[in-house]
């Protein structure tokens, strides 16, 4: 009842600013009504009203002033000052203390009730100000924990509930049904899991410790806090026997490693989980992969590729057969790269199947098989298998051994297009590389079309990217040598200040850097002759080639990414 007059406040002064008109007004209320949400959540929801608008309006009409959360810091003693599970119910932040007097943020006017019930609980006079409902969440988090509302209703509720209990001999004893199907545990861990997504998260850490727990998210490359409560330590074998159950684990075995995997629906997509455990000094560690059922269709240039790169690379994925393989370390993106290539040429008319352990995306129109060592079913015996299936196209996840290098090279020789990667820090050492498996040098110069390293570097977050004046003289002059005729006088260096965007690290999202070593007749020669990586090297970059370096200084001349991020990924050329 005191939410429908509230939002019938609000509606009254959004059509008096001219943002609504009665009937709409009509249609979002019955639905707010039905979602059990307020108004303006549900105007933002719908993408009828701009968050910012309504906070003017509103600001307007009830003489309140409007803040921007994200570029206030508050004092610790204020937080302290308010239980989390007060300010998470009333979906307000305490903001500043003065006399008697306490300074809350809050998404819309409160009604009268409920204005007493802070002044009685907190003893203080409030003093409203107006911020977005979005950035009130966010800023709860921030200073709170996420999901510290859930860990303090676990508390309140039975405080002794997750203390282990010991047996006979000083062990732990934990309840472990119980705790793994606590639907309040299972929240948790929903909003450990969602927070990561939204966060754009590819992997989740937990690490125990001694009387602590680590949670960590890992986002474009590097590992950040979580920010969960430090009680959260108190449920870590009920949040990891959930998990396990998701996965479909043994909940009981704990001395050795686990794998399993789940598909977990957040909104309208799925997320495939892929889930590990390793037994600790103080526990279980596990890490838990986000990948996404279906894959993106990308196209070469939102991978990183220039103009250049692009037209020469898909020249390359379009011939009638040999081999191209992708090179460079764990991480660096190659099984992305791979699938692009494919999106490129998956065309009615072919005949496309590739080989993986793991499939880590599904793509329409192409035949996808998992590698099975539990069975022995490995790469060599997948590539023997499918060549009597007809394909015009195979995708070969990883060269490990002498038995997979041969086959997929002799299965180009046949007049097959094959892809691939291998684990090299540049492209002309995947050469050695397959000569040191054992593979013969003349059958790779007969083979391969081409090599193509590559590194993923961070981007430079849109929100707080500013010129960077510090940059040494040295790496400026690097950068323009690198460039050589097309440097420009001055060399402009961009950097991210930090901002709530990118969680302050001042990058957001990734792209990646390329170098495309193409066998070209003197290419191959040398290959015949001296198979050795830096004689390779030293012909392709005579013969054209961009080496990685050169790739990143172009990115951040273009102020796509920084320096540090180029000099951690690539070797300083002499």
């Amino acid at each position: 009842m005191l939410k429908t007059v509230v939002n019938k406040a609000v509606g009254e002064a959004l059509v008096k600013g001219g943002l609504l008109d009665e009937e709409n007004l009509r249609r979002y209320s019955q639905e707010a009504s039905n979602a059990g949400v307020k108004l303006t959540v549900q105007l933002v929801r719908a993408g009828v009203l701009q968050a910012h608008d309504i906070l003017k309006v509103l600001s307007a009409s009830f003489h309140c002033e409007v803040l921007d959360l994200r570029s206030i810091q508050v004092d610790k003693g204020v937080i302290e000052r308010v239980p989390v599970k007060f300010a998470t119910y009333y979906q307000f932040l305490p903001l500043a203390i003065d006399r008697q007097k306490m300074t809350i943020a809050i998404a819309e006017p409160l009604d009268i009730y409920t204005q007493d019930e802070i002044r009685a609980l907190l003893g203080l006079e409030p003093k409203f100000v107006l911020a977005s409902a979005w950035d009130i969440e966010e800023a709860l988090k921030k200073y709170y924990g996420f999901a510290s509302d859930t860990i303090d209703r676990i508390i309140t509720k039975d405080p002794k509930r997750f203390r282990k209990e010991r047996g006979a001999d000083g062990t732990g004893i934990e309840d472990i049904e119980r705790q793994s199907e606590d639907p309040t545990v299972t929240k948790l861990v929903n909003q450990i899991i969602l927070e990561a997504y939204q966060k754009r998260a590819t992997d989740i850490h937990i690490e125990p410790y001694r009387n602590k727990v680590r949670f960590r998210y890992r986002i474009d490359g590097v590992l950040i806090d979580a920010n969960l409560p430090q009680d959260a330590r108190h449920f870590l074998p009920a949040i990891l026997s959930r998990i396990k159950i998701m996965a479909e684990l043994s909940i009981t075995e704990k001395r050795k490693p686990l794998d399993g995997s789940a598909v977990v629906r957040v909104g309208e997509k799925e997320l495939d989980l892929r889930v590990s455990t390793i037994p600790a000094l103080h526990g279980e560690s596990m890490v838990i992969r986000l990948l996404p059922t279906t894959s993106e269709l990308l196209n070469l240039e939102k991978l990183g590729f220039n103009a250049d790169n692009a037209a020469k690379f898909r020249e390359l994925v379009r011939r009638p057969h040999g081999v191209i393989f992708v090179t460079g370390p764990t991480g660096s993106g190659k099984t992305t790269t791979l699938y692009a290539c494919l999106n490129e040429i998956n065309l009615p008319g072919r005949k496309i199947i590739t080989i993986e352990d793991p499939v880590e995306y599904e793509m329409d129109g192409i035949t996808q098989i998992q590698i099975n060592t539990d069975v022995h079913f490995s790469f060599a015996d997948g590539l023997r298998s499918v060549l009597r299936h007809d394909p015009d196209i195979l995708m070969v996840g990883e060269v490990r051994d002498t038995e997979t290098a041969n086959i997929a090279i002799r299965t180009a020789l046949t007049g097959h297009l094959v892809f691939s990667s291998l684990h090299t820090n540049d492209a002309a050492s995947a050469v050695t590389r397959l000569v040191d498996m054992g593979v013969e040098p003349y059958l790779v110069a007969s083979s391969v079309q081409a090599f193509v390293a590559q590194r993923l570097v961070r981007v430079i977050c849109p929100k707080c990217k500013e010129e960077d004046l510090e940059p040494l003289h040295d790496i400026r002059q690097e950068i323009a040598r690198s460039l050589g005729p097309a440097s420009p006088a001055r060399v402009a260096i961009f950097r991210g200040r930090g901002c709530d965007h990118c969680n302050g690290t001042g990058y957001y999202g990734r792209t990646a850097i390329y170098e495309i070593l193409e066998l070209d007749e003197q290419v191959r020669a040398v290959i015949l002759e001296k198979p050795r990586a830096e004689e390779i090297r030293r012909v392709a970059v005579s013969r054209g080639m961009k080496t990685l370096r050169q790739d990143g200084w172009k990115n951040v001349a273009q102020g796509v990414t920084t320096p540090a991020e180029v000099m951690n990924v690539t070797m300083k050329e002499v």
